[in-house]
């Protein structure tokens, strides 16, 4: 058996189709962010344990949620807007059951939505490090954070959970990304990846979580990002075989990029750093 982490602000139109999504586990926790609707109460209608911290940071408050006392020694982890279901968990009982001391997290697929569409190719990765062992990993990075395993993380490709990025509407998708842009740009415009960008470990690395962090610093060191990015979702991934859908959200995916770059740039002229955008 597994338990379940949620974290949520605001998620009560969402909340209910994950919490039905894990009624399998008879460990489900609700980390919320004091939330101003009923996600709360929908929470504890289902029976969920729910936990209150004020929101300080993204990886601040995925860590304080792995510090909630759990029964089971796997945590599952879980954003309002996806789903789990009952073969995932059933694959995940087998795997946790027989993982040998040295394993510290499974990686899982994750199945993104789109105008009701799966987006089966027009993801920059669909992999996914969704189950932890307790006291064995913690997350970096503020925006888009990135989880550090102690322990072997283990691929289970045949495992799924879907995701609903667009669940509350194309306006909240944008919105959502104006801020992950804003955040992404302090992040560049401070030189955090300086020390990072190696092509050595963006295509040999052995370890995922090193590969994925450097191939990150390679790209935000090119010209034209918002442009590699549109071609890498669509040709390469295959972002085309999935039809409008895919073109839209590869589409969305470079305005995103372009976003970080003017803010970016934004920033560095308030530092006095760059030249005007």
């Amino acid at each position: 058996m597994l338990s379940v982490l949620i974290i949520t602000k605001n998620e009560e139109q969402d909340l209910p189709g994950c919490l039905q999504s894990v009624t399998w586990s008879d460990d489900v926790h609700v980390f919320d962010s004091f939330s101003t609707d009923r996600t709360v109460e929908i929470a504890r209608a289902h029976g969920a344990a729910v936990h209150q911290r004020i929101f300080d940071s993204y990886a601040g408050q995925r860590n304080a949620g792995l510090a909630v006392a759990y029964r089971h020694p796997w945590l599952l982890i879980l954003d309002a807007d996806e789903r789990a279901n009952p073969a995932l968990a059933s694959i995940l009982a087998t795997e946790t059951a027989v993982a040998g001391a040295g394993v510290g997290a499974f990686r899982l697929r994750r199945r993104d939505y789109f105008l009701g569409s799966w987006l089966k190719h027009a993801q920059t990765t669909p992999f996914y490090i969704r189950v932890l062992r307790l006291g064995q990993a913690r997350f970096r990075r503020e925006v888009n954070e990135v989880l550090e395993v102690n322990g072997a993380i283990v691929d289970l490709p045949e495992a799924y959970f879907d995701h609903y990025p667009f669940s509350k509407g194309l306006t909240h998708w944008v919105a959502k990304h104006n801020a992950y842009s804003s955040g992404e740009a302090q992040i560049v415009a401070a030189s955090a990846f300086a020390g990072e960008v190696s092509w050595t470990k963006a295509l040999f690395a052995r370890d995922f979580n090193v590969k994925h962090a450097a191939r990150k610093a390679v790209f935000y060191s090119l010209p034209g990002r918002p442009l590699l990015r549109w071609a890498y979702l669509m040709f390469y991934r295959g972002g085309i075989l999935d039809g409008r859908a895919g073109f839209i959200y590869s589409t969305l995916q470079a305005f995103y990029e372009w976003l970080i770059i003017l803010k970016t740039r934004e920033l560095r002229v308030a530092s006095g750093e760059g030249k005007q955008p």
